[in-house]
């Protein structure tokens, strides 16, 4: 109750009223879509901190990653340098050991800098600043969780002995696969966007996957009130996903679902409550407006740019497009892909049309979706509808084009319309560009499975 009343007592928004630093807590979840709250328009999955968050800060509406990979997106936001200038390409591959990350930043401008619960940020040698504090519940293969308590504790010591600004990483695993079994998700009642089959194994994975984004909510909230409960008010509180959730045509592509994703900040005083913003920003811009807002300056040769701006009120707008890639996960994902996303239009460039499209979830284990996937097969065998589904998630066209403001789910590829004809070309420019001035050869990484291989 003492926390609500400071809260309300604090000015609405606009210049601060704080003459030091903030304290800054970032939380990542894990595989996130962004329709997968009612924040971002769901009507099924419950997510009442993500919705109590909303509340009392600002939506972003437009915010990208730059790679729909776990390790290669993480990179992407604590560098501020694109998958190629920083190394990190294919998942799990290691950044250049000359960069420099968050960490390094923030601690050079006074800040103790923690990070908790699931990491996939490597190799420790660029993180070296941060403290990592135990605070991850391993439990079988995949399956953690994100020990809250480990993070209260950690916070009720810093606050005794510490005076320093803090910059807190906080890693839920949640809801990246496992996914435990559906705890009050009726399967019937599960959204299906129309790139899906709709099958009784896909409503009831889809249940399971809202359980795991419901868990993830309460994680968030007991962070968040231990954040807000440990610290002064002069406090940013930042949600993100890394990329988008594990279900086809989302992550490992570069389609909104899996670049497009939920972002969320609170900071009382400063940013306006109930707020949205229709600023598109890349992953890459966070690290520029987190030093900034810590007081220091960006250097130059990032590919990020701070939206402070648009934080504080001071600005509505940011980018007029971003740029995104992909180049595989291990050997079951060996697919390079680029693209450009502007306010409406997305181009996707397939640099190996030939290779065969698969993911975890085509060619892994049950866990991983094959379970309901294989259900998208045997009903592909007598319907034609669901036979082009799958057709279109292992085939990709060299070039992709849609409208996402009249095709949001990126079913029609305009590519090959005449009327777009001069849109295709120039961003097909606009890519092409961008990979020269990063020095992307397209790289591929392990052996691609070509059309012509056996499923």
């Amino acid at each position: 109750m003492r926390r609500r009343n400071f809260l309300a007592a604090l000015p609405i928004a606009g210049a601060s009223p704080f003459t030091s630093p903030p304290n800054i807590a970032l939380f990542i979840a894990d595989d996130h879509g962004l329709l997968d709250t009612p924040v971002y328009g769901s009507r099924v999955v419950r997510t009442p901190t993500l919705d109590r968050l909303a509340a009392s800060g600002m939506v972003f509406e437009n915010a990208f990653a730059g790679s729909p990979t776990c390790v290669p997106s993480r990179a992407i936001l604590t560098s501020g340098l694109m998958s190629v200038r920083n190394g990190v390409e294919a998942n799990h591959t290691q950044m250049k050991p000359d960069v420099r990350t968050l960490p390094s930043y923030l601690a050079s401008l006074g800040y103790r800098v923690a990070h908790f619960g699931k990491s996939h940020f490597q190799p420790a040698a660029n993180y070296k600043e941060w403290e990592a504090v135990p605070s991850e519940i391993r439990r079988k293969g995949l399956w953690s969780d994100l020990d809250t308590a480990a993070v209260d504790g950690w916070l009720a010591e810093h606050g005794s002995k510490d005076k320093r600004p803090l910059c807190l990483v906080i890693g839920c695993h949640s809801p990246h696969v496992y996914w435990e079994e559906a705890a009050g998700y009726d399967p019937n009642s599960a959204e299906l966007p129309p790139t899906f089959v709709d099958t009784p194994e896909t409503r009831a994975w889809r249940a399971r996957y809202y359980t795991d984004v419901t868990k993830m909510d309460q994680q968030l909230g007991e962070v968040y009130n231990s954040v807000f409960r440990r610290t002064s008010g002069n406090t940013l509180f930042i949600y993100i996903s890394d990329n988008g959730a594990q279900w086809p045509f989302a992550k490992w592509s570069l389609y909104d679902a899996g670049i497009r994703l939920p972002m969320v900040a609170v900071w009382p005083g400063v940013v306006r409550a109930g707020s949205r913003s229709r600023a598109m920003v890349s992953f890459a811009d966070i690290l520029p407006t987190l030093i900034e807002l810590a007081g220091g300056k960006a250097p130059g040769g990032l590919d990020g740019r701070s939206f402070a701006g648009v934080l504080r009120g001071n600005r509505t707008s940011h980018r007029t497009h971003v740029f995104a890639t992909h180049s595989g996960d291990g050997t079951m994902n060996v697919y390079p892909i680029r693209a450009v996303r502007d306010a409406r239009f997305k181009y996707i460039l397939n640099l190996h049309p030939e290779f065969k499209y698969t993911t975890h979830i085509d060619s892994g284990i049950d866990l991983d979706g094959k379970a309901y996937w294989d259900s998208w097969v045997h009903r592909a065998q007598t319907d034609r509808a669901a036979a082009a589904i799958v057709q279109r998630y292992h085939l990709r066209p060299r070039e992709e084009l849609y409208d996402t403001q009249n095709d949001p789910h990126e079913t029609q590829n305009l590519a090959g319309r005449p009327q777009h004809r001069g849109r295709l070309i120039a961003m097909r420019r606009q890519v092409e560009g961008w990979m020269r001035q990063q020095g992307d050869q397209g790289r591929v990484f392990n052996q691609p499975r070509l059309l012509s291989s056996e499923p």
